[in-house]
């Protein structure tokens, strides 16, 4: 009777974390079903919203006439999409190179390096990461408009680069490496450059990539700062692309919606192990 309630209770738990995924995972698959009926079938699903909004909205998740036409429009039909593409491109890469540049020697000093002061500073550093866009959006706009940088991705590229968040995961990285073998390399006569080479990076590298995960999830999404720092449409990320598309383009929304995924399923999917790890690091206490 025990082995039976416990195969019960099992079961209740696979059911629950079954129905849960399905929920999660239920905008994706009508994504991406949308993105495969042509005009007028998605007309009639979405009638109700371009009339009076009274009635619900129908769907199903197999398209009677699957199509590939929406898809075929984007790609071959619509050269600013690809514009915008290789513009989210270039900020994203940008800002990730930026603060590997940055904010893993940084994370190495205040990791390694125990002089004065030096927990209160990184404690202070890391209090930026409380404050929003929207508290420092007036002064960055600010500082960038004296520098003449307004309306250029380097106003998009060069404040993200400063960003305290890699620096705090590529910390908890470094953090786990032995204070031991760092000492004993010094023993045998290695240099500080060649100890954060050889022995930082290769074992802190958990950390490392969960913060370029991280930043790629976020900076690929990213909506205020190019909205406020860039006026050129030209110039936008393709973040801001799919809510220029009206409702009359409904397939065209979805199709974009589709492929504007593909890239952070991607890394997310490549980086899952190292995301984890990071989640870890940035849970753990001094």
């Amino acid at each position: 009777m025990q082995k039976v309630w416990k195969l019960f209770i099992r079961g209740l738990i696979f059911s629950f974390l079954l129905l849960l995924g399905l929920t999660v995972i239920m905008p994706v698959l009508l994504l991406m079903s949308g993105s495969l009926m042509d005009t007028w079938e998605l007309k009639g699903y979405l009638s109700a919203v371009f009339t009076d909004g009274e009635s619900f909205i129908s769907w199903k998740l197999i398209p009677e006439f699957p199509t590939f036409a929406n898809y075929g429009k984007l790609l071959f039909e619509t050269p600013q999409f690809f514009v915008l593409f290789w513009n989210s491109m270039k900020l994203v890469c940008g800002i990730l190179a930026g603060q590997l540049l940055i904010a893993v020697p940084a994370a190495w000093a205040f990791a390694v390096y125990q002089v004065k002061g030096s927990r209160v500073l990184f404690a202070l550093y890391v209090v930026l990461m409380l404050l929003p866009f929207q508290v420092t959006m007036l002064s960055s706009y600010l500082v960038l408009n004296e520098l003449s940088l307004l309306n250029t991705h380097k106003a998009i590229i060069l404040p993200a680069v400063f960003s305290t968040f890699p620096v705090f995961l590529s910390y908890g990285g470094f953090r786990s490496i032995p204070p031991q073998l760092l000492e004993a390399a010094r023993i045998d006569g290695a240099g500080e450059l060649t100890i954060f080479l050889r022995l930082g990076l290769p074992l802190g590298k958990s950390g490392l990539l969960s913060a370029v995960v991280l930043g790629f999830l976020e900076y690929w999404n990213m909506m205020e700062q190019p909205m406020t720092f860039l006026e050129d449409k030209s110039l936008w990320p393709l973040s801001l692309y799919l809510p220029e598309i009206t409702w009359a383009q409904a397939g065209h929304a979805f199709s974009a919606g589709v492929i504007t995924l593909i890239p952070a399923v991607f890394v997310f999917v490549l980086g899952q192990d190292y995301l984890e790890q990071g989640i870890i690091y940035s849970g753990l206490k001094e």
